[in-house]
C-alpha cells in the first residue's frame, strides 16, 4: 500500500489517497494516479522504520511540494509563524532559537522572538 498526494497548480496539497505500489502490475501508479507519491514512515527526512525516507515528510493537506528541494523533491508543511526558517537538512520549519531541553512546557512568542513558559 502507498500513498498519493494531489496538488493543486501551485504545487500545495489537496488531498491524499492510499493506492497501489509503486511499480505493483509493472505500472507506473504515480503517472497513472496524476499525483505525487508520499512515504507514510517519513518525517523530517527520516524514515520512522530504518527504511530510505522519501519527500522530506509524508505530505498532508497544505503542505506544499517543492520539486527541487533534496533528490526527489519534498512535501514541506505550512510555515508556522513569519520568524521560521526552512531547514534545508528536514524539510521543517525551524524557531528561530532551539527551545529549551529543560522545563517547559513551552510556547514560542512571536513578539519576543522568544520561548516563554506555558502557564
Amino acid at each position: 500500500m502507498a500513498h498519493y498526494a494531489y496538488l493543486n497548480a501551485d504545487n500545495v496539497v489537496t488531498q491524499v489517497i492510499v493506492g497501489k505500489d509503486e511499480g505493483e502490475d509493472g505500472i507506473d501508479w504515480e503517472q497513472y494516479y496524476g499525483a505525487k507519491r508520499t512515504s507514510y514512515n517519513t518525517h523530517g527526512g527520516q524514515h520512522a522504520n530504518g527504511g530510505t525516507p522519501f519527500r522530506g515528510n509524508f505530505a498532508g493537506i497544505g503542505y506544499t511540494f517543492d520539486p527541487d528541494f533534496g533528490p526527489d523533491g519534498a512535501f514541506i508543511p505550512p510555515q508556522p509563524l513569519p520568524s521560521w526558517t526552512l531547514n534545508p537538512d528536514t524539510a521543517l520549519w525551524d524557531a528561530p532559537t532551539p527551545m529549551p531541553a529543560e522545563g517547559g512546557p513551552w510556547s514560542w512568542d512571536e513578539d519576543t522572538l522568544a520561548w516563554v513558559p506555558m502557564s
